[in-house]
């Protein structure tokens, strides 16, 4: 009994198909609803019902800075502070394209005036004054107006003895305004202090990317620091370290999970449990004597003039011995003369 034989064919193209069968093109093209990070696909609503997070994965997508408002306030919405202020362009600054082009293209793109909006919200039924930034806005950088919304939203929360809440997504300063730029890390720095003279919390989320001089200033002040999985929170990203250092750095330099073991931030918080959370915290801090038309002054003042009373308190304290020197009219305190 024969056996009839057949002829194999093997081609050499189809093999290098097969070799190089990870860099073949996706089926599905990378858009706003598909994961970087496990190539899942979702639609719109999906997304927008999922906080923008990855239900396989956990990736965590960028939100605008109204996205994030509606995210964390209640249903009733917010009201925005503040919306008129622009970036001026005192130095005139070109690079590729003038400042001013820059700032018409980013306005036309995003729908915002800068990369922070300020509000009045609610977080599970606790009143707070929320200060969020765009990462789509020029990169979230830090300009002159950036630093002036953050400052008065300080006064603003002190003054209701409210909490601020302040989300961060920034490359850093803004280079087109060069030393203005670089002046609103000391603003914001003394505008976070004379909140926490106030005795009024803040509450800080690190988002991806929080870098550069934003980093190294108010966003690393918060009472409470929370951060989003995965996000990158260092003053020099990676690359850049990399670079300069001739050195290679662990995959998860300056990420979330690594700054919460090196106690840069209190917790990595998923962000559909990341207005639970704050409210729960906000609720624990929560001063009501200061709030509402009852409140005598504002808590700054109220803080002030406490210390006032300490102050006087602790004189009255002193042993009479010390009291008599510092008397006028006292033999140890006359003057001399």
């Amino acid at each position: 009994m024969s056996r009839v034989g057949r002829n194999i064919h093997v081609s050499v193209d189809r093999l290098r198909q097969l070799a190089h069968r990870d860099a073949r093109p996706r089926k599905i093209s990378a858009d706003a609803g598909t994961c970087p990070k496990c190539d899942s696909h979702y639609s719109a609503d999906e997304m927008q019902r999922n906080l923008r997070v990855c239900p396989a994965c956990g990736h965590h997508f960028a939100v605008t800075a109204r996205e994030r408002m509606e995210q964390l306030g209640e249903p009733g919405g917010y009201v925005e502070l503040w919306p008129e202020l622009r970036a001026a362009d005192p130095l005139q600054f070109t690079d590729l394209k003038p400042y001013t082009e820059r700032i018409a293209d980013a306005e036309k793109s995003t729908g915002l005036g800068e990369a922070i909006v300020c509000a009045e919200l609610e977080v599970r039924h606790v009143p707070a004054v929320a200060a969020i930034m765009d990462f789509s806005y020029m990169g979230g950088s830090m300009g002159a107006v950036v630093g002036e919304k953050l400052a008065r939203a300080c006064d603003h929360a002190a003054q209701k003895g409210q909490p601020l809440i302040v989300v961060a997504a920034s490359g850093g300063a803004r280079m087109q305004e060069g030393t203005l730029a670089l002046m609103q890390m000391a603003k914001t720095v003394i505008a976070l202090d004379a909140l926490a003279e106030a005795r009024v919390p803040v509450v800080v989320v690190l988002a991806h990317p929080t870098t550069g001089g934003v980093w190294a200033s108010f966003a690393s002040l918060g009472d409470i620091t929370y951060a989003e999985p995965g996000a990158l929170i260092a003053f020099s990203g990676p690359r850049v370290i990399e670079e300069t250092t001739r050195e290679v750095l662990p995959s998860d330099f300056g990420r979330a999970e690594r700054q919460l073991e090196n106690g840069q931030v209190d917790a990595v918080v998923d962000r559909r449990e990341l207005a639970e959370r704050i409210g729960r915290v906000l609720h624990i801090l929560r001063r009501p004597e200061l709030e509402g038309p009852g409140a005598m002054g504002s808590p700054a003042l109220q803080w002030a003039q406490g210390g006032a009373q300490r102050a006087a308190g602790a004189v009255q304290s002193l042993p009479r011995k010390v009291m008599d020197r510092i008397r006028p009219g006292s033999p140890d305190g006359e003057d001399p003369e």
